[in-house]
């Protein structure tokens, strides 16, 4: 990964060139206020793709330290059909 660094007054002069080098290269840009490290910008695509990783693996952990713990396990072809069950039943909302 590449660290994309530019000063915050870049942001308000070249608001499209940032939005183009966060979308072409898929990093976030650092933006610097007074030489320090101030805001970081992305593409929103990016960005929740990258959110939907991390609730994937809080979800994965969750699962493995409950499976730590002793919970039973579920085979998979019972969790499938568990699912589609519930997909088949009427909403009662």
């Amino acid at each position: 990964m590449q660290t994309l660094i530019k000063p915050s007054a870049a942001i308000r002069q070249n608001y499209t060139e940032i939005a183009n080098l966060c979308k072409e290269t898929g990093e976030p840009v650092f933006l610097t206020k007074n030489g320090e490290g101030d805001l970081v910008v992305m593409d929103i695509a990016v960005y929740d793709q990258r959110e939907k990783q991390l609730e994937l693996r809080e979800k994965l952990v969750e699962i493995e330290e409950l499976r730590k713990a002793g919970a039973p396990d579920i085979p998979a072809r019972t969790a499938s059909s568990n699912l589609r069950s519930l997909l088949k039943e009427p909403s009662h909302v």
